[in-house]
């Protein structure tokens, strides 16, 4: 148990309406160690934004097992779901999702604001050198690129020290290079610090940058391949 980020047994998501249910996952079994490079591919309506929701405590499974760091989820109130997702858990999403009032220094210390007394955390300013951003700490979101945007992001995602990164399509607003060197970021932060890292992604050749690619299609495994670097 020690050595896995998450561990899913049987996962299974149900959305339901007045109108329709939809089956997310399917019982899927999943699991991923710790300091692990995993992309989720797979079609629109697959199942990855769902698995990801479920991994980063922002939704809970209709039935089955999830450990994430030794912990259930599925048996956590609220409020200890939210220590998680601080203390444990970095997010990084397709639109970036900056404070176009605030700078890039500033995005990337709003996490340290709600933690509140959490101590666990990086400084913000070594982030985004650690980033490449070093020179835009005053620039606000409107005065930087894409790439530069989706890094202030990343950084803001790892200001709380996270052990997990966990990032939806994150390179759907960036062109080819920015999207590459993004990916390439990943797979530093992976090796030189040993961060479980898991991106749900539509690039077929920016997928394969990682440890171990994890196919979904209709909300099951179809493929689970793990790479030889």
């Amino acid at each position: 148990m020690k050595d896995f980020a998450i561990r899913a047994n049987k996962l299974k998501k149900i959305y339901s309406s007045v109108f329709e249910k939809i089956v997310a996952l399917k019982e899927i079994d999943i699991e991923i160690k710790k300091g692990e490079f995993v992309t989720i591919m797979g079609p629109s309506g697959a199942g990855k934004t769902t698995f990801l929701n479920l991994v980063g405590c922002l939704d809970k499974p209709t039935s089955g097992r999830l450990d994430i760091l030794g912990c259930n989820p599925i048996e956590l109130n609220e409020e200890k779901l939210s220590r998680i997702r601080v203390a444990q858990i970095g997010f990084v999403f397709e639109d970036f999702l900056l404070i176009s009032s605030l700078n890039a220094l500033e995005n990337v210390q709003l996490p340290l604001i709600f933690a509140k007394n959490f101590k666990n955390n990086t400084n913000p300013e070594t982030l985004l050198k650690r980033v490449g951003l070093g020179h835009r700490l005053s620039h606000l979101p409107n005065e930087l690129s894409g790439g530069e945007l989706q890094r202030v992001a990343v950084a803001r995602a790892l200001v709380n020290n996270p052990q997990i990164l966990l990032a939806d399509e994150p390179t759907g607003n960036l062109d080819t290079k920015n999207a590459q060197g993004l990916f390439n970021l990943f797979r530093d932060l992976n090796r030189e610090e040993g961060l479980t890292i898991i991106v749900a992604t539509h690039n077929v050749r920016l997928g394969y940058l990682a440890d171990r690619v994890i196919h979904l299609v209709d909300g099951e495994i179809e493929k689970d391949e793990r790479l030889v670097k």
